[in-house]
């Protein structure tokens, strides 16, 4: 789970980077993003709607993965940015991590939120 300055408080919140925001689609994921000048880091929320899983438990199992893989990447963010990650698979729920983690890699990297430099 990533740290509690890292995550979004409140409904009000997330309706700038709804307003505001640029989109990045992949086939099961969405990024919606926006600059957020007023902060020192970025932040974080996941959206999975009940149409995409109907028991809370695996909706939640959802968000705590793609917290994890944002997580791992966070090194690799290089701006506050105001980050909301929709969810339009369920197949997510048991999704090797290693492939899960490389799919929210690539939809930073589209989104230009990360830079997509190989690691050596």
């Amino acid at each position: 789970m990533i740290a509690r300055n890292h995550r979004f408080h409140g409904l009000n919140s997330l309706r700038i980077v709804y307003k505001l925001g640029r989109t990045t689609r992949q086939q099961q994921l969405t990024l919606r993003h926006h600059l957020n000048e007023r902060r020192q880091t970025y932040r974080c929320a996941v959206v999975v709607s009940k149409k995409v899983e109907k028991s809370a438990v695996r909706r939640n199992r959802i968000r705590r993965r793609i917290f994890e893989a944002v997580r791992q990447q966070q090194d690799l963010i290089n701006k506050p940015y105001d980050l909301v990650i929709g969810v339009y698979s369920q197949t997510l729920t048991d999704m090797p991590s290693q492939e899960l983690r490389l799919q929210v890699k690539d939809l930073l990297a589209a989104a230009g939120v990360i830079d997509a430099k190989p690691q050596r």
